[in-house]
């Protein structure tokens, strides 16, 4: 009876231990679930962007391969540079010929500096000449009017003189007079012919001084015409020279703008990168903003990682974190959670109509209510640049310890 009897109370401690221990693997594996969350719905990720050129042409040389790492500053592509060339040095003939424009026109001024000033001086001169011409043309037209009464006077006289002279003859011959008083008749008619005559010669002369005066004040005001139009060139070189040298700044834009496209034909890595997705050769004709394959910056790799809305509250930001790739499961990466989602995409079977731009995190089942998943953004701080590769499957095991640098600055 005693061995059976201790077999019986070996039995029972060995179930008390083992319900033990099944208790307590049960109460680890909800601590670890709970306060030690894991999941293997993550995905390796990295920035990445499409390489397009600024200005376009057919590509002449392709300098990399698709999937080749290369490092900041590797030339990648170029373009045919001869079109940009030329526009840059179309630019700098047009900014060459304008300043020699302007340094001609500067020199034509200072030329025509004291031919502003005679020709201001000569417009004083000639208007002064053109008043007294005109005071010299209204003085001659009085001349000729007091030439033309003299005249009228003077063959009023000689009528009156010949009439005189007619009457006397006839009464000579009836000797009502006597010949003297004939005599000095005849003489007074020839002293009125003299006078017509004279009156004649001052009428002539003023006339001529009239037409002297007149042809005076055309002359002045073709000096003065001449003057002016040489002012007003002068003046007009000068304002004409202010609008061209509002034009560098323009000239000196279209030497910088052809300067930076031509610069833009060499395309350059802008960081340590991979590139993929390279689907061009040489001869292509590539278009400015348009992509001609893509760049995976390798400086720094992410794991975006869904974890169920009720372990979110255990992967705060600083939070450190076990990664594993599907390539090499067996090697630990360090990181640490950046941020956690605050939005995904709702079930489509149960709202509709809302914006897709939020994470779309598929449930995998449709006949059971799943928990929400939401993506939690983790660095990796040790990645290696071989086997990390956007969109490959990773498992994260989260902890309860913060990284010490994301401590300091939490």
């Amino acid at each position: 009876m005693t061995p059976n009897l201790n077999r019986k109370q070996v039995g029972r401690l060995l179930g008390g231990v083992v319900l033990l221990a099944t208790l307590v693997a049960c109460l680890t594996v909800y601590q670890r679930t709970v306060y030690y969350p894991r999941t293997d719905d993550a995905e390796v990720f990295a920035n990445f962007i499409g390489i397009a050129p600024e200005v376009s042409g057919p590509i002449t040389h392709i300098y990399v391969s698709d999937n080749q790492w290369v490092k900041k500053g590797t030339l990648l592509f170029e373009i045919d540079p001869a079109p940009f060339l030329y526009a840059w040095q179309a630019a700098k003939s047009e900014q060459s010929t304008l300043e020699g424009q302007i340094r001609d026109l500067r020199r034509k001024i200072a030329a025509q500096r004291s031919a502003i000033n005679s020709a201001s001086a000569q417009i004083n001169v000639s208007d002064a000449s053109i008043r007294h011409s005109s005071a010299g043309i209204n003085a001659a037209q009085a001349g000729v009017e007091n030439a033309r009464a003299g005249l009228v006077r003077a063959k009023a006289d000689l009528v009156y003189v010949t009439s005189n002279l007619r009457r006397l003859e006839g009464l000579l011959k009836k000797q009502f007079v006597t010949v003297d008083q004939v005599q000095l008749a005849q003489t007074d008619v020839k002293n009125k012919e003299e006078a017509v005559l004279q009156a004649q010669s001052q009428l002539a002369y003023s006339e001529a001084q009239l037409f002297s005066a007149k042809a005076k004040l055309n002359e002045s005001d073709a000096q003065y015409a001449q003057s002016q139009a040489k002012l007003d060139e002068s003046v007009y070189n000068v304002s004409i020279l202010d609008p061209l040298i509002e034009q560098r700044q323009k000239k000196v834009a279209d030497i910088d703008t052809a300067a930076y496209n031509l610069s833009r034909c060499r395309i350059y890595a802008p960081f340590d990168a991979r590139v993929t997705n390279l689907m061009i050769s040489e001869g292509e004709y590539a278009r400015a903003g348009k992509k001609v394959f893509t760049l995976i910056d390798t400086r720094k790799w992410w794991i975006i990682a869904n974890f169920r809305e009720s372990q979110v509250s255990y992967t705060k930001p600083g939070t450190r974190a076990d990664v594993y790739v599907m390539s090499e499961p067996h090697v630990r990466y360090e990181g640490i959670v950046e941020s956690v989602g605050y939005g995904v995409a709702p079930d489509s079977n149960l709202i509709d109509g809302l914006s897709d731009t939020l994470p779309d995190v598929r449930r995998t089942l449709n006949w059971v209510r799943l928990a929400s998943r939401f993506p939690v953004r983790i660095r990796v701080l040790n990645p290696s640049s071989e086997q990390f590769r956007i969109g490959a499957s990773a498992t994260v095991v989260m902890s309860d310890k913060p990284h010490k640098a994301e401590q300091n600055k939490l």
